[in-house]
């Protein structure tokens, strides 16, 4: 398949080897990896805010850059911003597009997909031939759990992994308290919400806390990180593409080093 990826703000700026890694992914599958280079932010942040007017030349850049008829799908190592292209566009064009953007958001809809989904759902693959030889734990993100329904997609690829020690996160599905300027703007209930998600994870004794939104894994890794103890957080992808030949090293601690 000819599929287009989206990189997603937070992987452009911060994140950029979760991205690659997707790419590297796909490749490995036998896929042709196509990077759209005028992408740009898909509007997400702003929706969820409440301005559903300003984000139109975001959703229409969108529409345009993956809308190539030659693409067959468009993936994305988020399933926050899958949601709002799948969702979120849709409301957008409706109420303040024109027809040709509306005509543009319900086509690339259509084949959009978090990374998950797309190889579960689409290519029928839950063994992609990973190698990770740690203790893993998995935060399902509200946005997969609840907008776009991926259900243990996730999870069904993680227990394929060589090598994983998959463990059960208690509460795995309380939201983590980023919610994007939520965090920002109710940061009191943001940090507890972040608290009780902490301890959850730290109860599991994993090496790795992985996800695969990394909106979620900054908030997760942030507050893990100023513990200065715990697992580290990864995204899903990466360590969907590490392998035996290729693998993902995790940072020695520093009292080891």
């Amino acid at each position: 398949m000819r599929v287009g990826l989206f990189a997603t703000c937070l992987g452009d700026t911060l994140f950029p080897d979760a991205v690659k890694a997707t790419a590297v992914l796909l490749a490995r599958l036998g896929h042709d990896v196509v990077f759209p280079p005028e992408q740009t932010c898909c509007g997400q942040m702003h929706i969820n805010t409440g301005y559903q007017r300003e984000p139109i030349p975001l959703v229409r850049a969108f529409a345009e850059q993956f809308g190539d008829s030659s693409l067959d799908a468009v993936v994305m190592p988020s399933g926050s911003c899958a949601g709002s292209v799948r969702h979120q566009h849709e409301i957008v064009a409706e109420r303040y597009g024109d027809a040709a953007l509306r005509a543009g958001v319900a086509a690339v809809k259509a084949k959009t997909y978090e990374l998950s989904e797309f190889l579960v759902d689409v290519l029928d693959v839950t063994d992609v031939g990973a190698w990770f030889p740690h203790r893993v734990t998995y935060h399902p993100t509200c946005h997969s759990l609840r907008m776009l329904r991926v259900g243990d997609k996730p999870l069904t690829l993680l227990r394929a992994v060589a090598g994983i020690d998959l463990v059960e996160l208690p509460q795995s599905d309380a939201c983590c308290g980023f919610g994007g300027t939520f965090a920002v703007k109710n940061a009191d209930t943001s940090s507890a919400m972040l608290r009780d998600k902490m301890r959850d994870v730290l109860s599991t004794g994993a090496d790795v806390c992985t996800a695969g939104d990394s909106s979620c894994l900054m908030h997760i890794g942030g507050g893990l990180s100023r513990l200065k103890a715990g697992p580290r957080t990864l995204h899903l992808a990466q360590i969907l593409a590490s392998t035996r030949t290729s693998p993902f090293l995790l940072p020695q601690p520093e009292a080891a080093r």
